[in-house]
């Protein structure tokens, strides 16, 4: 028996994937369970998982293919060899199939290289992209000459050490620049800045750390303090909790907090759900584990879905101060920043005070520059004082 690969249900509103890297080769044994390729798409990474055990015959979309659901990705032979009909694709005059990885056949008929005369370096005698090149660079000068009837820019004359490297931009990459382009385009963004002492804050931390840990499990951080910090503003302000939807202002009464976290893939900001009810612990529980999927690409659709107002911490790689910009729909979102000891005048005396510069980037189109700046004045008011924050949220 023999299966095919298809690409699975892909979640809601998405209809394409990127074929990210097949982990497996053709003419490899793979078994129940093992994950053969990664799809790439907007929001997430989908795992393609092997339905049976047996051999991975052929590949028929190559990494960096745009696929669909249902789409066949490639074929499974059972453990005997048997391929389904029509995947025994054949090399040279001879007939025989040549293993090869997916990259050495693509760069081999880029080049017009019969495969099936490269000998192979790579495990098994698989042969490789390294070997197309090596063979494609013995043909001869006046036979690659031939080939070549498109005439092109010359290109500029580089110096020794110059080097230009080109590198495919993931599905989720061009998502989030098309994104961000368009939060930019649609809403009427503006940004208002202050800055919060942290002294109380970093003292609490400092006298309360070891005991929340032995007793919670987890560490006391910062974002909890901005967490609960943020529900009590959007209380007190909440057109910076809503959406425009047409010509109507929908106010959610809901609090969904959205948490940017950084990836190798870029940025994703999953959502802390109904973060109002929750605990210190509870908010630094489920923020530590939403980072931890999102760097092992494990978040879900849900997971991204239905935040009502976000929070970026640009701080923990150094920056002092940057503009964050609108996760849309939203119509509001939080810039941490690094804190900083800075001389600070307080009751007509200069003081070395921790810092930190915090700004809010709003659409002006629902909110007015007075409820951003009074919205930023209440969570900088919470957070000096986190004795207050245990009467918000």
């Amino acid at each position: 028996m023999a299966f095919e690969i298809k690409v699975p249900a892909l979640g809601e509103s998405i209809v394409a994937a990127t074929v990210g890297a097949w982990r497996k080769h053709e003419g490899e044994a793979i078994a129940t369970g093992d994950v053969l390729v990664e799809l790439e798409t907007d929001k997430v990474t989908v795992e393609v998982t092997a339905e049976q055990s047996g051999v991975l015959a052929r590949i028929l979309k190559p990494d960096g293919a745009i696929v669909t659901m249902g789409e066949i990705l490639g074929m499974v032979a059972d453990a005997a060899g048997n391929a389904p009909q029509g995947a025994a694709e054949r090399d040279g005059a001879s007939g025989a199939r040549v293993a090869a990885t997916p990259v050495a056949r693509r760069v081999a008929e880029a080049r017009g290289v019969d495969i099936a005369a490269v000998a192979g370096s790579g495990p098994g005698g698989r042969v490789t992209k390294e070997d197309v090149l090596a063979r494609g660079s013995a043909v001869s000068a006046p036979v690659q000459a031939e080939a070549v009837h498109t005439p092109v820019m010359p290109a500029p004359a580089m110096s020794e050490g110059r080097r230009e490297e080109r590198i495919r931009m993931t599905r989720r990459r061009q998502t989030i620049a098309a994104r961000l382009v368009e939060a930019q385009r649609t809403a009427a963004m503006l940004t208002t800045f202050n800055e919060i002492d942290m002294s109380a804050v970093i003292d609490l931390r400092k006298r309360r750390r070891e005991a929340f840990r032995d007793r919670h499990g987890v560490g006391l951080g910062f974002m909890s303090f901005f967490t609960r910090a943020v529900v009590g503003a959007l209380k007190a302000f909440p057109l910076l909790n809503a959406e425009i939807r047409g010509d109507e202002i929908i106010v959610k009464h809901y609090y969904d907090i959205g948490v940017a976290v950084s990836t190798d893939e870029g940025l994703v900001v999953p959502v802390l759900r109904d973060a109002d009810r929750l605990s210190f612990a509870a908010i630094e529980r489920g923020i530590e584990e939403l980072a931890r999927r999102a760097r092992e690409s494990k978040l879900t659709i849900a997971d991204l879905q239905g935040g009502t107002f976000s929070i970026t911490n640009g701080g923990i790689f150094g920056s002092l101060m940057s503009t964050p910009i609108l996760n849309t729909p939203q119509v509001g979102i939080l810039g941490m920043h690094k804190i900083q000891e800075r001389p600070v005048a307080i009751a007509g005396q200069v003081v070395i005070r921790p810092m930190m510069y915090v700004a809010l980037s709003y659409d002006h189109r629902i909110v007015d520059g007075r409820e951003a700046v009074s919205f930023l004045v209440r969570v900088k008011e919470l957070v000096e004082d986190p004795e207050a924050l245990l009467l918000e949220g």
